[in-house]
């Protein structure tokens, strides 16, 4: 088995960053819905304030990684791009070519959201 191209590679890395993206807003979301949870619940548990200060903290931590993750997937979309660039001259399959479209597209829908 062929090592992967530098195309392959890339697209894969954009793929990751793009799912690693949906999944913290995946996370962000069931912090959110544990939040308002606790702030509905009875105020019969005595830790139901520190866990709640706790589940703010978690928020407002998933929420700084956002900006650092976008700025991951630009990158990686750039290097991307520019290694599809390179690849439309050579002998590359027209499947990884595609697959790569497709990273491209998936990346600048994810950017474009987090804007």
């Amino acid at each position: 088995m062929p090592a992967p191209s530098q195309l392959s590679i890339a697209t894969s890395a954009v793929t990751r960053l793009v799912k690693e993206e949906a999944s913290y807003h995946k996370e962000l979301e069931h912090q959110l819905a544990s939040i308002a949870k606790l702030e509905q619940g009875n105020d019969e548990d005595e830790n139901a304030e520190y866990v709640l200060r706790q589940e703010r903290k978690a928020v407002e931590e998933t929420k700084a990684i956002f900006p650092q993750l976008k700025q991951k997937i630009t990158d990686a979309l750039a290097r991307l791009e520019q290694k599809l660039e390179q690849a439309s001259g050579d002998e590359t399959p027209a499947e990884e070519i595609t697959k790569a479209k497709e990273a491209v597209a998936a990346a600048k829908t994810v950017v474009c959201e987090a804007s």
